[in-house]
């Protein structure tokens, strides 16, 4: 994406696979690979550009998240390394909670984790009471409470609920989004 601007947006990346070029009007400039995260707070503005400088096709999911405050200072960063096979990596947490310990914190309630699950690997996540979750399969093939999701499928949950993850025979790569209960979810938001 050429350079663009954008303000009062919470911007959360996670690349999947592929380098990601990112460059903005406040000086940054870096290249991210798969399982980094960038996340960039739009405040009263900015602009930037995102480009694949790799030799190899780029994935990445972009959440555009609503920041509990408009007018904020504007503010860039990233962070890789996360440890995330067959286990939940804490990433992106609430910067307004007290004891707030992810790496990448943003302006509003909401927690990102990842995983890549080996095959027939199971993993599970609590969904406390007054909370929701978004469940998004980036790669092979998972069971969630008994529901089969693959590859781009995705659910949206409702806790009080436990969810017990388990990986196909060819593993998966799974990202969960979790945040304070809406009332403008499905309403078919239930799993076995």
């Amino acid at each position: 994406f050429g350079t663009h601007s954008h303000r009062d947006m919470e911007i959360v990346t996670y690349v999947v696979d592929g380098s990601l070029w990112h460059k903005d009007s406040k000086g940054n400039a870096e290249e991210l690979g798969r399982g980094a995260i960038q996340f960039m707070s739009a405040g009263t503005g900015v602009s930037h550009s995102e480009e694949n400088h790799g030799g190899e096709p780029l994935r990445f999911v972009q959440s555009w998240i609503l920041p509990r405050k408009r007018g904020l200072k504007p503010s860039y960063g990233s962070a890789s390394g996360f440890d995330r096979q067959d286990k939940w990596a804490y990433m992106v947490g609430d910067a307004g909670a007290a004891g707030e310990d992810a790496q990448v914190q943003i302006q509003q309630d909401l927690h990102m984790y990842a995983t890549e699950l080996s095959p027939t690997k199971c993993l599970d996540f609590d969904v406390r009471e007054g909370r929701q979750a978004y469940v998004l399969v980036l790669e092979g093939d998972i069971t969630v409470n008994k529901a089969q999701l693959s590859a781009r499928d995705a659910c949206e949950v409702k806790g009080p609920l436990k969810l017990d993850f388990a990986a196909g025979s060819e593993g998966a790569h799974v990202l969960l989004y979790e945040m304070a209960l809406s009332s403008d979810g499905r309403a078919d938001a239930v799993l076995p």
